[in-house]
């Protein structure tokens, strides 16, 4: 639960005087309640006035404040698709959570994609078998990207038809079945799953839609700022999400689970634990009380003894809450889905995010382009030159 101070306590902390915390206030970057002991007083939300005391403790110089908004830091990017307010997750001023109770996949990229008209991920016909899988969806989107047309200069619309057309081609790689049904009944289709199983898939895909500037997402953005092609800004996302740190982190949960289910679920923890490996599947820095996207996929599916077990072990030796990761594969083992399913669910579902932030940031018309701080060597003849080494010529090969 959320721990909330005091007046007193909150100013101390901040070390602020009573206008500056009101202010704080008022501008939400500090939530606040009634006192339930007495409320005529007020109480501050701890979590805000940590991550403002650990930004004033940064300073203010323009290269602490860039260089902590790479990491969990402050909002760097101006965008109207989605962000996480006091641990939930809002798209386009709507509930994520709320959202995934009945929306389909489809209804989710008409939000995030702010369309006038309906979306529908049509798969190209094809009359042979094709592969499926993680390798498969590389290879399509590497060869839609490779016959592409820059994304620079073209309207939202155009942009949004063709990423509809790229998302149903990624979506048939990952094994969803031809047709007009939404794609979650055409995945389960797939992978022979009935309609329960494809209730709780289509859940999943919408929770996994978008969660603002991750860092598939980022990659995604960076690509489409260049002018690069739908196809080939959703491949820079899909890279980046592969990573173990970021969507590939589903198969390190698969192992921790099967760890549990052969060692005890205390026992794997600790072998984890005890190579010095972040535990997988608990806790995430932007929901300090509990993943809502987990706790909305645990409702809609059956999380067998092994995670149960798990859950439990995990609480009492990190003290975290189960994340999105532990629901996926809660959701692979429950429906008897392939091994790799988390990723392939996170992969199809953020696709409707990273295209959102491709049309958006190719409306725009900014190039994202940060400069690194170089702290090599340098020669005597370049300090002669530039004696404080922070002052570099510019030009029009800024952004090579």
């Amino acid at each position: 639960m959320s721990e909330w101070l005091s007046r007193e306590e909150a100013l101390e902390r901040l070390k602020v005087r009573p206008q500056t915390l009101y202010a704080y206030v008022s501008r939400g970057r500090i939530g606040m309640r009634p006192d339930e002991s007495d409320p005529r007083r007020s109480q501050y939300r701890a979590d805000d006035i940590a991550a403002l005391a650990t930004r004033r403790a940064r300073g203010r110089s323009p290269s602490a404040i860039a260089e902590s908004a790479i990491a969990w830091g402050e909002p760097s990017i101006v965008t109207a698709i989605s962000t996480v307010l006091h641990g939930r997750l809002i798209y386009r001023g709507q509930d994520a959570v709320a959202l995934s109770k009945a929306a389909t996949l489809e209804e989710t990229a008409a939000v995030l994609w702010a369309s006038p008209e309906p979306v529908a991920f049509k798969a190209p016909s094809s009359e042979a078998p094709h592969p499926v899988g993680r390798a498969s969806a590389f290879a399509q989107l590497a060869m839609l990207a490779g016959h592409g047309r820059p994304s620079l200069g073209r309207s939202a619309a155009s942009l949004c038809t063709e990423a509809a057309r790229t998302v149903g081609a990624l979506a048939q790689s990952l094994g969803a079945e031809a047709g007009t049904a939404p794609v979650h009944k055409r995945l389960a289709q797939g992978w022979s799953v009935d309609d329960a199983g494809a209730e709780a898939i289509r859940c999943a895909l919408v929770l996994l839609a978008d969660h603002e500037l991750n860092a598939s997402t980022f990659a995604a953005r960076v690509a489409a700022s260049t002018g690069a092609s739908p196809a080939a800004c959703l491949l820079a996302g899909l890279a980046t999400l592969s990573g173990p740190r970021h969507g590939g982190a589903g198969e390190a949960v698969m192992q921790l689970a099967e760890d549990a289910a052969a060692h005890g679920a205390d026992a794997a923890i600790r072998r984890w634990l005890g190579h010095d490996r972040p535990l997988p599947a608990f806790g995430h820095p932007l929901y300090p009380d509990g993943d809502p996207r987990a706790t909305a996929l645990l409702e809609v599916i059956p999380v067998d003894e092994t995670l149960q077990q798990l859950q439990k072990a995990a609480m009492a030796a990190v003290g975290a809450q189960p994340n999105i990761d532990f629901a996926l594969a809660a959701l692979t083992r429950g429906l008897g889905l392939p091994r790799d399913a988390p990723f392939q669910l996170f992969a199809l579902g953020r696709s409707v995010g990273w295209a959102a932030h491709m049309v958006e940031q190719i409306i725009s018309g900014s190039i994202i382009r940060p400069r690194g701080r170089y702290e090599g060597r340098v020669t005597q003849a370049d300090l002669a030159v530039f004696p404080n080494r922070a002052r570099y010529a510019t030009g029009v090969v800024a952004n090579c």
